[in-house]
Parts: structure tokens; sequence; C-alpha cells
């Protein structure tokens, strides 16, 4: 069996509009490609409530401000193919750059607050690109429900937010972060660590979760993330980007866990950017 896919917006009309008339819901997840067992989470969880699922693949150049990172972004069309094809019916939107951003395009759509700090503060105009680029995505699919990962957590909620603003129906659901049986939290970036750099990796989330734990018991933030950011750079990796506690809701920075938090943090290693986030308490 053979994926579908669509490659021009009239063709995804065409079909969603068929399915429209069938009276099905459509599910979309939104991906860049380079798919690995959380992005197919995604697709499993849109299958089980959406009649009908289009997965897009699309690497957006708007949300890179390092050209050496766009250029080195894994893109792996064949066989995301094959690994939809394997879960049955689900459709696969590809569109090309003159698809997406043809010429003359002079919008921007840009989301203020949950984009502000975190990967915000480091990527600049990253998240002016992820909404600009998802609220194309959900014009053309016109999906009733949206399926992100909680690992991109900001990400998740400039897309909330910007959908709530814009007064688009479309329901945005967070599904939990897959990973790897020694936790490190899958992405589409773990294939450019190195052996040795894939085996230091997983002290993020080890260190993340035991920090998590320590500030959920009342200990003191400030003292239990200096520590942890030294634990981190003393493993092996060359820079903690930031590390921070964050008001789960409304990502409000946190002095302590007295409403539920999230701690969010983005470190580099050999080169390559990882991000990675955890409950507390």
């Amino acid at each position: 069996m053979s994926v579908r896919i669509l490659r021009t917006r009239g063709e995804l009309r065409e079909t969603t509009a068929r399915w429209r008339a069938e009276g099905a819901a459509v599910g979309v997840v939104p991906t860049m490609g380079a798919l690995h067992a959380g992005h197919l989470s995604l697709v499993e969880r849109a299958q089980a409530e959406c009649g009908r699922v289009i997965v897009t693949l699309f690497v957006n150049p708007k949300q890179f401000n390092n050209a050496a990172d766009l250029a080195a972004y894994p893109r792996t069309e064949d066989s995301d193919a094959e690994k939809l094809a394997a879960m049955g019916e689900p459709v696969l939107y590809v569109p090309g750059g003159e698809e997406m951003y043809p010429a003359g395009f002079a919008t921007t759509v840009s989301v203020t607050g949950v984009s502000e700090g975190l990967c915000g503060a480091h990527r600049p105009g990253h998240f002016d690109g992820v909404a600009t680029v998802v609220a194309k995505l959900f014009q053309q699919t016109g999906a009733d429900r949206a399926y992100f990962g909680e690992k991109d957590f900001q990400q998740l909620h400039v897309v909330r937010r910007m959908a709530a603003d814009l007064d688009m129906t479309i329901e945005v659901i967070g599904c939990p972060t897959v990973r790897e049986a020694d936790g490190l939290a899958l992405s589409s970036r773990n294939v450019r660590l190195s052996s040795a750099d894939r085996a230091v990796a997983p002290v993020l989330y080890r260190t993340l979760a035991d920090a998590a734990d320590r500030i959920a018991r009342g200990e003191s933030t400030d003292l239990v993330l200096a520590e942890v950011r030294d634990r981190i750079v003393a493993a092996g990796y060359s820079e903690v980007e930031y590390l921070e506690l964050r008001a789960e809701a409304d990502l409000a920075p946190l002095d302590k866990a007295d409403r539920p938090a999230r701690l969010l943090v983005a470190a580099w290693l050999g080169g390559v950017r990882l991000i990675d986030n955890v409950k507390v308490g």
C-alpha cells in the first residue's frame, strides 16, 4: 500500500471537500518530515478521533533563523511516506515553497506574550514563522482538529493562542512527549548526534526530571536549577541555553511551583540543539 501524496492547494481542497460531503471529521498533523515514533503517535491519535487525517510535510524556511540549521535539517520524504503507508489511510500533503509562499507573499502572523522568552528569546523570528505557516496549513486543510507534541511546549502555546485570537474553529490538541527507552525525547534532530553524543543526550531528561521532583518537594528553585545547569554541562553539553520554571497554563515565569508548572530546557550537544520539558508536581 502506498500513501496518497498531494502537492497543491487545489488537490488538497478537492480531497477535503469530498470528505466533508461524506460527513467525516478532518484531523491534521503538521510536520517538517523526518518522521519518528513521536510523529506517528500524533497520527494514531488523529486516526482514533477523526474520520480522515492529513499529515503535512513542509520544511518551513520562515521558522529558521540560522541558514546552516535549515540546510542541515533532514529531508526524508520517501521514508516518511513509507511509514505513513503502513498506518493505513492518512493523506500526505507536501507543498513546495512556491505553493506556500508564492511571489508577492507579504503577510506575517505574530503572536506576542507566550512567544517571548525561552526559544523565542534565542531564535528571533522563529515563532512568527511557525504561526504564519500553521495559520496557512489550518486554512488550507480546513481541519477540525490539529495535533502537536508537548515536547515543543512553547510552540503549542503559540499555536493555541494564534488559533483562539484569529477565531479559528479548529481544536488544537497537545499530546504527550514520546521518549526513547533511556528517556531522550524523540526529535528529528537526534539523527545528527554522534554515537558518543547520543550516549550523553539522556542526561538532559534525567536531570530535568530530578529537578522537577526536588522543586515539587519544596527545594529552592534557584539553587536546584543552578545545580542542574552545572550537571548538564559536566556531562558533556556545551551550553545550557535556558532552564526555567514556567506556569503550565500561560508560561508565566515562576519562582516556585505554587501552581501547575513545567521545567523547560534547551541545550547544545555536539552542535545539535535539544529541547525538553517536564511537569512539576
